[in-house]
């Protein structure tokens, strides 16, 4: 028996789950329930193996809801952090944010109540089609203004009367095709709207794509800068090739720099916070080390959000975020999830092996927490589900934090999550891994090898059951071997009184 001297970082109190409570999701009084054990003490080593099993800690209390029997059962979601490539409502976010910092501007009908993450209506609801349709058409308003002064200016130049054209009409003949492959027509017959029963029915989306939208858009640019239609690529004109335009990357629109006469100065600082992981700082490790930290979030020296983030040599995982209601209209709980996805970048480039970004739970069936994966993504599930092969086109379908993996609860293993949604439309609770003959590989082989920490010494399992009477606390300590793993349960210390 060892003495407590030589005691690892990783002591924990086991408390089987035996009574059902309130759910915090679903309101319903007795439906969720999940097994627990309090940190005393904790290895960030040890954790990362926990919340690959579906753990998660609140404070010192870390627990595993029982996915099978809770009312709403949660699943462990990450972000590939690596190919995250922020979506259009993101960057929305991190320009609102540089546009207030820069000129202390404020978006146009912003809400004071804004919620930080995308609200309902964006998470569950809303038609695809419809959405689609007003993004297009908003771009077609645009290319008939160019086109009909485009065919105003030919006309004038050849000395025919020029006729006024509703730029409405434009948009009704665009969306009934009537323009051909894209290429910009010299002439172009204007119809009136179709009547009811006849014509395009435009309460469908139309069936161009924005992509060629804006191509054609392009070339009629081009036209209108050369109305006589002249080649403008002859070799006296014809410059260097530029390269293809490159999205700017999360970082670009993150760091941008400010103006030296800024109106705002954010400030982000961070600092170990009270957790019972135990702060490591392994030389191979990131500069600031492994642990809990508190992300802070000052505004002209006044600080408007803290985040609260787990360093794991695989992840940063995300524990929780509060702020200031003040400043909700920055929209500080999305633009603070794409802070912590770059900083997962940046210790990336320190530690390869770290490159995850955890964001908690998933929990399908509670609308308010679909944000994590986006409303067409959850739409798309349900298209699916029900046999369709409607096409919605590439447009954010893998969600807002994108790409992102959900962890089977039998198997341990991570599954692309647009496999798993169809699957969560029938049921609220889902084996993902596909292949039936497929089993825990960390699960427990020899609960004997589990060590207990038993009257200040250190004993296997196997010795420390032979002394007890209780048959009780044997059923007890195999769940909590067979819950944290194999690997957990010979390194961890699980106490006895």
């Amino acid at each position: 028996m060892a003495a407590c001297a030589a005691l690892p970082s990783s002591l924990v109190e086991y408390f089987e789950g035996e009574d059902f409570y309130r759910c915090g999701y679903c309101k319903n009084e007795s439906g969720s329930r999940s097994n627990g054990m309090w940190a005393h003490s904790m290895t960030v080593q040890d954790y990362q193996d926990l919340v690959d099993r579906g753990w998660r800690r609140s404070g010192k209390y870390v627990y595993k809801p029982v996915m099978n029997q809770t009312c709403c059962p949660q699943y462990t979601i990450r972000c590939r952090s690596l190919q995250f490539q922020p979506s259009k409502s993101q960057k929305k976010v991190l320009k609102k944010m540089l546009k207030f910092l820069a000129k202390g501007e404020v978006s146009k009908g912003h809400c004071e109540d804004e919620p930080m993450e995308p609200p309902l209506e964006d998470a569950v609801a809303g038609d695809v089609a419809f959405i689609s349709k007003l993004d297009v058409q908003c771009d077609l308003k645009k290319l008939g203004d160019s086109l009909k002064e485009s065919l105003e200016r030919e006309d004038k130049e050849k000395g025919k009367p020029v006729k006024k054209e509703d730029p409405k009409e434009l948009i009704q003949a665009q969306e009934r095709g009537e323009w051909g492959s894209g290429e910009p027509s010299r002439s172009v017959e204007v119809r009136s709207a179709p009547q009811p029963g006849k014509g395009a029915d435009l309460s469908k989306p139309p069936c161009r794509k924005a992509k060629e939208i804006r191509k054609e858009r392009k070339r009629l640019k081009l036209m209108q800068q050369n109305p006589a239609g002249e080649p403008t690529g002859g070799q006296a004109q014809r410059g260097p090739k530029t390269e293809p335009h490159q999205p700017r990357s999360l970082e670009d629109l993150i760091f941008e720099s400010l103006p030296e006469n800024a109106s705002h100065k954010l400030e982000f600082t961070g600092f170990l916070c009270t957790s019972p992981l135990e702060p490591e700082n392994p030389p191979n490790g990131p500069d600031c080390g492994y642990g809990s930290f508190h992300q802070q979030y000052w505004l002209d020296g006044k600080i408007i959000a803290v985040g609260v983030i787990d360093i794991l040599p695989h992840c940063v995982s995300s524990v929780y975020l509060y702020y200031d209601p003040d400043y909700s209209f920055l929209s500080l709980g999305v633009y603070s999830a794409l802070r912590e996805i770059a900083f997962t970048r940046q210790l990336h480039e320190k530690v390869p092996q770290l490159s995850y970004y955890y964001m908690g739970f998933y929990i399908h069936s509670c609308p308010k927490m679909r944000y994590k994966v986006g409303r067409f993504q959850v739409q798309v599930a349900t298209l699916l589900s029900q046999g369709s092969n409607r096409d919605l086109g590439s447009r954010d379908l893998q969600g807002h934090y994108r790409p992102s993996d959900l962890l089977c609860p039998e198997t341990y293993v991570w599954v692309p999550i647009e496999q798993c949604l169809p699957s969560l439309e029938n049921s609220k609770y889902c084996r993902f891994n596909q292949d039936p003959e497929a089993a825990d590989e960390g699960c427990s082989k020899d609960p004997d090898r589990l060590r207990v920490f038993h009257k200040k010494a250190i004993v296997p399992y196997g010795v420390y059951r032979r002394q007890q009477r209780d048959p009780s606390e044997d059923a007890a300590v195999r769940q909590y071997a067979s819950l944290v793993g194999q690997a957990c349960a010979e390194r961890m210390l699980l106490f006895r009184s």
